[in-house]
């Protein structure tokens, strides 16, 4: 009787060429297309509470929405309580943001000073959610 040695190698090829071909044909190729929308807040650190605030939301294509923030410092130094405050209409504004389906994709923190007691923090939440066709 006569026996044929095989190639595993050969045969090992063979099967990956196959499932590499099966996966290829089996999956569909999905590319999702989405729509972003984002809100700015710019936070003034001015001593004296001397300094403006901001939450920047643009809605549509033209129209801005700003509502007015607390300052970080008062007239005695840093108040907690303005922190808390925006800490509220910023987890507000994501809570929002979530509940019409939008998902949190990306912060962008940034700081200005022109000198050691005066500055800002402007911080830029971006948003998607999948396009609806």
């Amino acid at each position: 009787m006569y026996f044929k040695p095989f190639n595993s190698l050969s045969i090992m090829k063979k099967l990956f060429f196959m499932a590499s071909l099966f996966i290829a044909l089996s999956s569909k190729a999905q590319t999702t297309t989405y729509e972003y929308k984002m809100f700015t807040t710019i936070e003034s650190v001015v001593p004296g509470g001397l300094g403006r605030s901001r939450l920047i939301e643009t809605e549509g294509r033209d129209q801005d929405v700003s509502k007015d923030m607390e300052n970080f410092f008062s007239l005695v130094g840093i108040n907690f309580k303005n922190i808390e405050s925006n800490d509220k209409m910023i987890a507000k504004k994501m809570n929002e943001y979530s509940k019409d389906g939008w998902d949190l994709t990306q912060t962008i923190p940034g700081v200005y000073s022109a000198d050691k007691s005066t500055g800002i923090f402007i911080t830029r939440y971006v948003f998607r959610r999948p396009l609806k066709n």
